[in-house]
């Protein structure tokens, strides 16, 4: 299989706690829903794919106990919804980024440069 994420793939995503998981998949839902509305495709659906290979890559990762998986699955499933315009739960990938803000700040508050 071809990662867009090559060195995540190879083990080094594994490594990562949950919380950096979660931060770097809230990156690229953060992308999609920049570009969204906006008139170039190639860069929007690249934010969707990166996204989407994270979420698979995480909910792939035999670190994490079943319960998280289930809302990480749900949460797939909805950042799906706000991609394909929120017909079914009336997702705004917007809003859906919000929910990663937590991640995003506990990670950049324990980065050391």
């Amino acid at each position: 299989m071809t990662y867009l994420h090559k060195n995540a793939a190879e083990s080094r995503w594994h490594q990562m706690s949950l919380t950096e998981q979660m931060a770097n998949i809230g990156s690229e839902v953060g992308r999609a829903a920049k570009w969204q509305k906006k008139d170039d495709d190639e860069i929007f659906y690249g934010a969707v794919a990166r996204a989407l290979e994270l979420f698979d890559l995480t909910l792939a990762d035999p670190q994490w106990q079943r319960g998280a998986l289930l809302e990480l699955g749900r949460l797939k499933e909805v950042f799906c919804d706000g991609v394909l315009g929120g017909k079914e739960y009336g997702t705004d990938l917007r809003g859906l980024e919000k929910y990663f803000y937590p991640f995003m700040n506990l990670v950049a508050k324990n980065f050391k440069f």
